[in-house]
């Protein structure tokens, strides 16, 4: 392109700026591009555009601004958005424009031009490029405006959505342009709803109920605040409005609140089936050992806290390999956890059957050597596990829900973790020898059933799987020598209120106490809402002892 035809693009862009109308990028830029133009040609016309900002005055600089909003550059919305964020400086010595960032040395200053580091310099080798409040303003706009052009739907969308917050006239002209060749479905949805935003604080009382019409079950912030402000009559955004208008109003924030409730609640169940799901982990292992064997292992805590430490150290040993981490952890605590459980048994526990006060003695003394042994190994400090980029982030269902990763997959973590357990104990000959000792240990014994061996596989499996769910208590809380104290008598609680020795009782126990405890903490707070669920439980434990599922037969007698 020769310089005639450029001056011919900027002649015409001087042209209709002067008519009064706005000129967008978008258009001025089918004016300046061409596939002949050169490199430098365009770093020069960027350079003096650039460069014209510090020489204007103030009331030289919008249009200065505008003139650089007109160069075809991708560089320019980082100029304009430096000039915005006041880190657009230049050199007192050269005059050359740079981004300064402060630092405890004074100010990193990098070249606007060629994007290239300078380095530090004192506070008073720059000075930074000036601009008032009113320009301020409009260069959130133009910054926009800008940013409908680029390729990006998500960088399109941000743009609308900055846009819809002050809508001007020439806003809403090239957002109805925009419209007629946007593709994206959710920029498409943004920009109507920056219209209608835009419509309801028109003159035309027809305009103004179709918008309103238009943004029926719209669950934008934006939506509803600027509905509100509607009906308060605030006169710097809206016209008066009539009777009809405020009903139609009301109607429609009536619609909006309502689904805004539903979307609460579906939140706040999905914060209480986590909860529920970590509840599960937690005792289902519980499950095996107090209401199969008949042991209180007061310890159980402290065997989940072993399949926590083992995910750290398990992360320490593979730093670049985080997200694969997990699958190497889950199986290393299960080993880890279910030796553990085995040595306890072994040493301890298979002296003590029949006795369950001192078996709750003893496995007190061990979960406190449990604690002093992670304490000299790893120091009392809590410590912090990774979450791998997988579980990281969260799934935006609408503008005000969204369900985050890390406890969605807990969720189906913990359903995964009851259904292969649930698979060991009916479809293998462990389980069916572990369901013979819990009914009738003598006559199972007198069977040919090594009585002593089912024990210690027994507490090792449910130690195991404690273990698994301290792998899962690591991505949603630090780990610590205590992690533990915090989960074990929510553990007993699930355990007791959905039937001792029932799995499927464990499962719907921590689930609807998870649930429960979610709904009851808005009007409660956290500590009083447990202690509300814990005084409902001791009371349902006097009208139904064994629980919700409790067991039949000849183990529910013994």
């Amino acid at each position: 392109m020769t310089r005639s035809m450029m001056a011919r693009g900027l002649l015409t862009f001087c042209l209709l700026r002067a008519l009064g109308g706005w000129v967008p990028w978008v258009a001025v830029s089918g004016l300046l591009t061409s596939p002949v133009v050169t490199a430098n040609e365009d770093t020069a016309v960027f350079a003096a555009a650039t460069n014209s900002l510090k020489t204007a005055t103030l009331n030289e600089m919008e249009k200065a601004v505008e003139e650089l909003a007109a160069v075809h550059d991708p560089r320019v919305p980082q100029v304009l958005k430096a000039l915005l964020e006041g880190r657009l400086y230049y050199t007192k010595d050269a005059g050359r424009m740079v981004y300064a960032a402060a630092t405890a040395d004074g100010f990193e200053i990098t070249d606007v031009i060629s994007g290239g580091k300078i380095g530090t310099v004192e506070k008073f080798a720059i000075k930074k490029v000036a601009i008032n409040n009113t320009l301020r303003a409009s260069l959130n706009q133009l910054i926009a405006r800008l940013e409908l052009s680029v390729g990006d739907p998500a960088q399109r969308l941000s743009a609308v959505k900055a846009m819809s917050k002050t809508i001007a006239p020439e806003s809403a002209l090239l957002l109805r342009q925009q419209l007629t060749v946007e593709q994206d479905k959710s920029v498409r949805e943004a920009i109507r709803t920056a219209l209608a935003l835009a419509d309801i604080a028109s003159a035309d009382k027809d305009a103004r109920l179709k918008a309103i019409e238009n943004l029926k079950g719209n669950l934008d912030p934006e939506v509803y605040n600027r509905l509100n402000a509607l009906l308060e009559k605030d006169q710097d955004f809206f016209i008066e409005p009539d009777a009809d208008i405020r009903n139609a109003a009301e109607a429609v924030i009536k619609n909006i609140s309502f689904k805004l409730q539903l979307y609460r609640l579906a939140e706040t169940a999905f914060f209480g089936l986590s909860l529920g799901a970590v509840l599960v982990l937690s005792a289902i292992g519980l499950a095996i050992t107090f209401g199969v064997m008949g042991v209180i292992n007061m310890a159980h805590g402290e065997l989940m806290m072993l399949g926590a430490y083992t995910t750290y150290v398990v992360q320490l040993l593979m730093p670049q390999h985080i997200d694969l981490s997990l699958f190497v952890a889950i199986p290393a605590a299960f080993i880890l956890a279910g030796l553990f459980g085995i040595a306890i048994e072994r040493g301890i526990i298979r002296f003590l059957y029949g006795r369950p006060l001192e078996t709750l003695l003893a496995t007190f003394g061990v979960s406190l050597f449990l604690q002093q042994l992670v304490r000299s190994l790893f120091s009392p400090l809590n410590r912090s596990v990774v979450t791998p980029a997988w579980m990281s982030g969260s799934v935006e269902i609408n503008s005000v829900l969204s369900l985050t990763l890390n406890r969605f997959y807990i969720i189906v973590f913990s359903v995964l973790v009851f259904l292969a357990l649930l698979s060991v104990l009916n479809k293998t000959r462990l389980g069916l020898e572990v369901r013979a000792v819990a009914q009738n240990r003598s006559m199972a014994k007198a069977m040919g059933v090594r009585t002593g061996w089912v024990d210690a596989m027994t507490f090792g499996l449910g130690s195991g799987v404690a273990g698994v769910a301290g792998v899962a208590l690591s991505q949603l809380t630090n780990v610590g020598p205590n992690l533990g104290q915090a989960y074990i008598v929510d553990s007993f609680m699930v355990v007791v209120f959905g039937g001792v020795g029932n799995l499927w009782g464990t499962l719907v126990a921590g689930l609807s106490l998870g649930i429960a405890n979610k709904f009851l903490e808005p009007y409660a707070g956290a500590v009083l809402a447990k202690i509300l669920l814990l005084v409902f439980i001791i009371i349902f434990i006097q009208k139904r002892p064994r629980g919700l599922f409790p067991q039949r037969g000849r183990a529910a007698e013994g």
